[in-house]
């Protein structure tokens, strides 16, 4: 498919692509504001390369195809729109800080439940406890991986876990509202970015509890474990659809955060642009994280009752199952025998640096820590005893 789409020059516009994967009406209307931004700023990107711009025009078409598959599901199984999430936990904060180290470890626990990249990548038909390990979706996302990534995924994996079994973050399904800041993780948009400041994303999460609903309904469990860092930037749209919602924000020394993204970023972009600039995108990393962590900071100060539980960073790397009974203990969650074995298991499993080592370093972005300071003073100041 990825040929077929790499000949079209030109992104097509938002109500053609919307008549290949026809929606309910709500879904269509809701789906169609963001679309025509995301492809009116990929249009307006003229560093993309060709193979960028059919990464980009698979990834909404697949985005699509997958709203339709869960639209087309609630279609012919109406008791999946009933199925209740309660009390979700959402891991929050800036990327790096080891939010999906913590979602992975929650992962081992049989009574949490994850959104898996298998899953993620076909959830139609909706899957079941009984085959889901064994479930023939989890090797042909394998194959996708082997086909697409090849020798890259080693590469990606130094700074992420990669895997059909592994947690996938919520960014990869609310891209399928298309009110999602993921698009500017894979691509330099900043049209499409500034767009998203402003945008009400409420729609972006009645598609998420959508989503949760889909996995849930045949293989439900006690509790969900979400992340993605930009849950950071709309709060209250979050808590206006999952009222119950608990939280988590791990911190960690943005001197070091700002570094490790931004060569992460580079990395998932360089497909995509025969050339990148480094100072730039050091400058958009630096600012575009800082903005969520804005916005953040103002919701907490002014909603004290927020259910949340900060943690270090250091703590999560040097006694995991301390950290992770931490938040148990907070929220009333039962730490049990399997809830730990669980978390030593992962750990036998992907020793650190397995793939290799992460490397970065600000100065190759143009940064120094004293910018960096300067920037997330307000951060820093607000959580220095967390950093």
């Amino acid at each position: 498919m990825m040929a077929t789409l790499a000949r079209e020059m030109h992104f097509p516009d938002a109500d053609t692509l919307l008549d290949r994967y026809p929606l309910p009406d709500d879904l269509r209307s809701g789906a169609r504001v963001g679309l025509v931004e995301l492809l009116a700023a990929l249009e307006d990107e003229i560093g993309l390369n060709a193979n960028g711009r059919a990464r980009a025009l698979y990834g909404i078409n697949e985005d699509l195809r997958r709203l339709k598959a869960i639209a087309d599901d609630r279609a012919r199984f109406p008791a999946i729109a009933e199925v209740e999430i309660l009390s979700p936990m959402f891991i929050l904060g800036l990327p790096r800080c080891g939010t999906s180290l913590l979602h992975a470890l929650i992962d081992g626990d049989p009574q949490v439940r994850t959104p898996l990249m298998w899953e993620v990548a076909d959830p139609s038909p909706p899957p079941e406890a009984a085959t889901f390990d064994t479930d023939p979706r989890i090797a042909r996302f394998e194959g996708y991986i082997e086909r697409e990534l090849g020798g890259k995924i080693d590469e990606i994996a130094k700074a992420h876990p990669f895997g059909a079994k592994i947690p996938q973050e919520c960014g990869s399904f609310m891209t399928t509202s298309f009110r999602s800041s993921n698009p500017v993780m894979m691509n330099r948009i900043p049209g499409f970015y500034r767009w998203f400041l402003g945008a009400d994303v409420t729609f972006r999460y009645q598609v998420h509890k959508m989503w949760l609903q889909q996995l849930s309904w045949r293989n439900p469990r006690p509790h969900w474990a979400l992340k993605i860092q930009e849950h950071m930037y709309s709060l209250p749209e979050l808590r206006s659809v999952y009222p119950d919602a608990i939280f988590v924000q791990p911190h960690r020394d943005p001197t070091t955060v700002i570094a490790s993204i931004s060569q992460l970023i580079r990395v998932i972009r360089t497909p995509a642009f025969d050339k990148q600039d480094p100072i730039a995108l050091g400058q958009e990393m630096l600012h575009l994280w800082h903005d969520g962590q804005v916005r953040m900071m103002a919701y907490r100060s002014a909603h004290p009752e927020m259910p949340i539980h900060d943690m270090r960073y250091r703590d999560l790397a040097t006694d995991p199952v301390a950290a992770v009974r931490g938040i148990y203990d907070r929220f009333g969650w039962e730490f049990t025998l399997q809830s730990e074995a669980g978390i030593l298991d992962w750990l036998a499993e992907n020793p650190a640096n397995q793939h290799g080592k992460h490397s970065y370093a600000l100065e190759d972005f143009g940064l120094t820590e004293d910018e960096v300071r300067e920037v997330y003073q307000d951060y820093i100041e607000t959580y220095r005893e967390y950093i």
